[in-house]
């Protein structure tokens, strides 16, 4: 057990932050704690922007300003070095969602290729990061999921998702930097774990350079993960894993329910949390043939990663193991864990304003639907004020 590590130490979890910051978190965090106002906030916001009134300002100095790094690569710099003084990496994350036109596809394989290249250039960026619906069309990987035939259009258009998908991995690989497809929806899960899998096989022979994620709120994704590992054993490549407890639960349960099929989703966060915990044990065990990521904000799981590391002798700093946290959230475990010398990264979103608030929006309604976590967070940030006197 590491004695050493604390996530109640907000002197360290805050060192990066200025009191404009504390006090900007404060006031923000107290708001998202209104559920009323996170439910009224997207049609409100929306229409605002529609007609033209003048609240991107005030978006992009608030919620934007915390959540994300800014809206290019560049304007994130301040946050990569912001972060890195800390010794937190970040992994940029170009959060544009729900476009369907082939040329925006291609716009944001290029996007996502020059995250990859400026990683290559900054030790600070130890990992990217994409969504295979931010290069291709949902409704095919919908249609490609349920085993439908592709007319001639559509055969040609999986090509172009799946060829979009290979230039990002093959300049990852050429540049020697990881790359995380994010897990989605589950009734298109499956082409994307199929396409990961692909990929892993063709790059990550010699090293961890393509990762799947697993969402662990699913009762299937504990068996995914040991099954996907059978078979980079049994075909020599490196499993690469990001461990998650999951992102769409509401909208899965709905959709279950409204179609007549069986939910997914585990019973209760009892079974999640069980599920994810039994990942990071299976990660532990095979840490030299499994590349792993453990994205969460639950402290539990933080701490008992860091136990199984000390309980193997596995060093903190090893290359197959991160703990990863999103920007403006959980500072308690990011800069503590570094601060103890493991592998921290926080996902930077960036992007238009316009184009990423639908993250922000999710953001903020995940953030209440987590018991506890903004109180948490709450007074997490009361104490560093009162420590400060601010």
């Amino acid at each position: 057990m590491n004695n050493k590590l604390s996530f109640e130490d907000t002197e360290i979890a805050f060192k990066h932050s200025s009191n404009t910051d504390l006090n900007r978190a404060y006031w923000l965090f107290r708001a998202i704690n209104v559920n009323f106002l996170v439910k009224i906030g997207p049609p409100i916001t929306n229409f605002f922007m529609k007609v033209g009134l003048p609240i991107k300002s005030l978006i992009k100095a608030t919620i934007f300003k915390h959540f994300c790094g800014g809206e290019t690569i560049d304007e994130c710099n301040p946050t990569i070095k912001n972060l890195a003084v800390g010794g937190v990496g970040t992994i940029l994350d170009y959060s544009v969602e729900g476009e369907d036109e082939e040329s925006v596809f291609d716009n944001t394989r290029d996007e996502i290729i020059r995250t990859v290249i400026k990683a290559s250039k900054d030790k600070a960026i130890p990992l990217t990061v994409f969504k295979v619906t931010g290069v291709g069309r949902f409704a095919l990987l919908e249609k490609l999921d349920e085993g439908l035939k592709l007319n001639v259009d559509e055969q040609i258009e999986w090509q172009k998702v799946q060829d979009r998908v290979l230039a990002i991995c093959e300049m990852a690989h050429s540049e020697g930097v990881p790359v995380m497809i994010d897990a989605e929806e589950s009734w298109i899960q499956k082409t994307i774990d199929d396409l990961a899998l692909n990929m892993m096989r063709f790059f990550n022979k010699e090293r961890n350079i393509v990762y799947n994620t697993y969402q662990m709120y699913r009762h299937d994704k504990l068996a995914s993960l040991i099954n996907d590992f059978a078979v980079a054993e049994e075909e020599g490549f490196i499993l690469g894993a990001k461990i998650v407890r999951g992102a769409y639960m509401e909208k899965e349960r709905k959709r279950a329910e409204e179609r007549g099929y069986t939910s997914p989703i585990q019973p209760d966060k009892a079974s999640t949390d069980r599920d994810y915990n039994d990942a990071l044990v299976f990660c532990v065990d095979h840490v030299d043939k499994i590349a792993f990521v453990a994205g969460t904000h639950n402290e539990e799981s933080s701490r008992l990663l860091a136990e199984l590391l000390n309980g193997k002798k596995v060093p903190h700093n090893h290359p197959h193991v991160y703990f990863s946290q999103l920007l403006g959230m959980s500072d308690n475990l990011s800069f503590n864990l570094a601060d103890a010398k493991y592998n921290v990264a926080k996902y930077v979103p960036y992007g238009p304003i316009k184009a990423v608030l639908p993250y922000l929006f999710r953001r903020a309604q995940e953030n209440t639907a987590i018991a506890g976590q903004m109180s948490r967070e709450l007074g997490l940030i009361v104490k560093e004020k009162k420590r400060r006197g601010v």
